[in-house]
């Protein structure tokens, strides 16, 4: 049997970093990367590596997320971040349209501008699955949105493979790290010394060759393979995705749901942080004489109770209903939509819970035969589609 061929990589002493984001820059990029800004580690624009959030690492569980600075040299020492790129792509308050009353009557039009080049910096593997699953969502067929089409196109994906897990993370479980496989212009591995680096589109060769790097050798090549190994080794969270939606599905009256309900304080924090979530609202906004309106698109949650308000009245009106039904949307019907499950395994929604709460831990509570109702059926395992 042949063997795959092995990925070129090339290598970027940490020294000349910079000069990555310089070529960035002169492509007409706006960067956007990590800083640590109000105890936080968050994506904002970089125009220099001393902005990266060197030497700085986190700890997150269950509704606890801390920096600490332990002054190595290492510029992504970190995990997920209380923000997600999906704010890049998706906006969470976007205007779209527009109507003003003139003296010919009312005069309509878009507000949707020619969107900026944005270049990621800093994208972890489960976020380019979320981006990956949010393509799926957005630039379906039939239903293309034109903010996230356009703002997609713009974009410059510069991965960076994990080297490090949170206690929150599962993405091993979701097959979506913690290597980044695909989906990236640049990938980035970084070692004690300096970053081994690929490409994957002739935008991200063009940049490459600008920076006139060496190839990376088998030392440096071994190092990152030791650095992939190393996170994959720290991930110790596991979901268990075989059969998931018919498991969720056929236990919709578990007592169980009952009990995560009396916990859950309906914030919708878990949906915010979520690089998957898409649910928005509409609104029209206008002037006080009324005569300027603009229909703003703004980020909504299925855990707000007018969400799901119909003429008839709300129709999840308690947080059981409303909790039940993010929980088979992202992980049972969201496959019957999109062929695909909604989460990565980033473990953001247990992080920022305020209550703690894990998805992890409720899937298993809620796969497990009730006192008061029979025993679930026993299925076939199926292969996890995401």
């Amino acid at each position: 049997m042949n063997q795959p061929a092995e990925r070129e990589m090339w290598w970027l002493p940490r020294t000349q970093l910079q000069q990555l984001i310089d070529a960035m820059h002169r492509r007409g990029y706006r960067v956007v990367g990590p800083v640590v800004r109000s105890g936080a580690i968050i994506y904002d624009t970089l125009d220099h590596v001393d902005q990266l959030p060197t030497g700085w690492t986190d700890t997150q569980s269950p509704a606890t997320y801390q920096i600490q600075n332990t002054h190595h040299q290492r510029q992504f020492e970190f995990n997920s971040s209380p923000d997600s790129w999906k704010k890049y792509l998706f906006p969470a308050w976007q205007e779209l349209s527009g109507a003003k009353l003139t003296n010919d009557g009312w005069q309509f039009s878009s507000k949707i501008d020619p969107p900026e080049k944005l270049a990621l910096f800093g994208v972890r593997g489960c976020d380019l699955a979320a981006i990956k699953i949010q393509d799926r969502v957005f630039l379906n067929d039939d239903f293309v949105d034109p903010v996230y089409s356009r703002r997609r196109e713009s974009a410059l994906i510069v991965a960076v493979q994990c080297s490090t897990a949170a206690a929150t993370c599962f993405c091993t479980s979701m097959n979506t790290g913690p290597h980044c496989e695909a989906g990236f212009d640049i990938a980035l591995t970084e070692t004690d010394e300096g970053f081994c680096v690929e490409s994957q589109s002739d935008e991200g060769q063009t940049i490459i060759a600008e920076l006139e790097l060496s190839l990376a050798d088998g030392d440096q090549r071994q190092a990152a393979a030791n650095e992939l190994e190393k996170a994959k080794q720290a991930i110790r969270k596991q979901m268990d995705t075989r059969n998931i939606h018919d498991d969720l599905l056929d236990n919709l009256e578990h007592p169980h749901w009952d009990e995560v309900a009396a916990r859950c304080l309906s914030c919708t924090n878990c949906t915010m942080v979520c690089p998957t979530c898409f649910c928005s609202t509409v609104n029209e906004v206008s002037d006080l004489d009324q005569h300027d309106v603009t229909r703003v698109r703004q980020w909504d949650s299925c855990f707000n109770l007018d969400f799901s308000y119909t003429a008839g009245g709300t129709v999840r009106n308690d947080i059981r209903s409303r909790y039940r039904q993010w929980l088979t949307h992202k992980l049972a019907t969201w496959q019957d939509q999109f062929d695909t499950i909604g989460c990565t395994g980033c473990g953001r929604c247990i992080t920022w819970c305020p209550v703690g709460i894990d998805l992890t831990e409720e899937v298993d509570a809620i796969r497990k035969p009730s006192t008061q109702n029979a025993p679930t059926k026993q299925t076939t395992a199926v292969e996890n589609k995401s």
